[in-house]
């Protein structure tokens, strides 16, 4: 039974996320050929106030980016 967990920091919207879990699903199917029943995908949301890139939270590098 392949199991594939897919971690994204907050914000995508339910369409955004129902696409790309199916999108994994058929590649995994496509990819090991294995059956469509037997194929567990999930998305763990992460808060930018609780992750990290390079020393700076994730949160802040998108106040930084945001148009003015």
């Amino acid at each position: 039974m392949p199991l594939v967990e897919i971690r994204l920091l907050e914000g995508r919207t339910a369409e955004q996320k129902k696409a790309l879990l199916g999108a994994v699903t058929a590649a995994v199917q496509g990819s090991l050929g294995a059956p469509l029943e037997s194929i567990r995908v999930w998305i763990q949301e992460v808060s930018p106030r609780d992750f990290m890139i390079a020393g700076v939270l994730a949160a802040d590098r998108r106040r930084e980016t945001e148009p003015r």
